[in-house]
């Protein structure tokens, strides 16, 4: 089977997608797929240096540009615009030459553009949340538009999460072919013994600081954490100035801490004893797959969580401890509780350790493998 990935922005990528698109499509070739990585190169990178490689066995990189052509690429202010559509003019061409079974897309307006055509392999679009619910009100019309025709023409949908299928099922009506798959964590070694008994020092939150995500309700509950250290890692220099600049030295002690390499992020999570989802109640929340939910888990770490249906897609009522979403006193509460309760917070981590196991990139992969060749015998039959 010969899948071609078109990705139309930059790899690497130092956001989430762009984790997700270079662990998800290594595990998939590890499956025996031949993948072509159609995406925008950036010069002296690889795509895959998030994974700390040059090359991937069984990945060819089909790098595009998605500018004007030349010579207006050379020309302000032409020089400085780009477009999906240049990229998809060269990506068309690039499937004739390249002949896949099947074109694979996580970009919405791309895939509309692919569901225009009739003479593309067919079309899987692997959706992470519903645009037209979690756009600005002036562009919800529009992407409705454009995931109503791509519902209608894709030969399959893969969903992030079971919350994502069924808003886009219950807007657009039924996909042909449909899969909920939730995005995977790679395996790590067994953490050294975490400081239990002092789990109110180890307190950490890994990830993106926008509003959605519920940083500032984290420092909020910090002022109701006396004796506790926070940790939090992944924001903009501006983020991290706006969030200290809410600490007025109450509480918690906090560490406001950048985007880090993975490899540093799997070594404190290895060391820290409790996690923290503090998700706000907003549609980007609704659809959400966190990979650090994954990381989480496979570092052995207890977690405190927003009470949101898309993290209980994950989580069971004990492998969490919840609190109201939006709530910072409830946060707060949830995790003094997990604090007050070493053994509790030690044994939830160990039931999450083992329960990652089901969340691998690896197992993810087997599941997408199996998916796009029933796909393709039912297409043949």
């Amino acid at each position: 089977m010969k899948l071609l990935y078109a990705f139309p922005e930059p790899l690497p990528l130092p956001r989430a997608r762009g984790l997700q698109v270079a662990h998800a499509l290594a595990s998939l070739a590890a499956t025996g797929t031949e993948v072509l990585l159609a995406h925008v190169p950036v010069k002296g990178q690889s795509p895959f240096n998030p994974l700390g490689q040059y090359r991937i066995d069984g990945i060819d990189p089909l790098p595009i540009e998605r500018t004007w052509p030349s010579p207006l690429n050379r020309i302000p202010p032409f020089s400085a615009w780009h477009s999906t559509r240049f990229f998809a003019r060269r990506l068309w061409h690039a499937i004739d030459l390249h002949k896949p079974d099947l074109l694979y897309i996580r970009h919405l307006k791309l895939a509309a553009l692919a569901a225009k055509r009739s003479n593309l392999p067919p079309l899987i679009y692997e959706a992470h949340e519903v645009f037209a619910d979690t756009a600005s009100p002036a562009k919800q019309e529009k992407m409705a538009a454009l995931e109503q025709k791509v519902m209608r023409h894709a030969a399959g949908i893969v969903c992030n999460s079971r919350a994502t299928a069924a808003r886009l099922q219950e807007r657009y009506g039924p996909a042909r072919r449909l899969l909920a798959l939730p995005n995977g964590v790679v395996p790590m070694p067994e953490p050294p013994e975490k400081p239990w008994a002092d789990a109110g020092r180890h307190i950490v939150y890994a990830g993106s600081f926008f509003g959605w995500k519920g940083v500032d309700d984290l420092i909020l509950a910090a002022k109701h954490l006396p004796d506790c250290k926070l940790t939090l890692i992944g924001g903009e220099d501006k983020q991290i100035e706006r969030l200290r600049a809410m600490l007025d030295g109450q509480g918690a002690e906090v560490e406001l801490l950048p985007r880090l390499p993975q490899s540093e992020v799997a070594n404190l999570l290895s060391r820290a004893c409790i996690a923290v989802l503090p998700n706000r109640p907003e549609p980007d929340s609704a659809f959400t797959s966190p990979i650090k939910l994954f990381e989480y888990m496979a570092a052995g770490c207890a977690i405190v969580a927003s009470d949101l249906p898309s993290l209980r897609e994950i989580l069971s009522e004990e492998d969490a401890a919840w609190f109201p979403p939006g709530d910072p006193a409830g946060l707060a509460v949830a995790l003094r509780t997990l604090v007050a309760d070493p053994e509790r917070a030690r044994a939830m981590g160990r039931r999450l350790r083992a329960k990652s196991a089901d969340y691998t990139w690896p197992a993810r992969a087997a599941q997408l493998h199996a998916f796009l060749q029933d796909l393709l015998v039912g297409r043949a039959s």
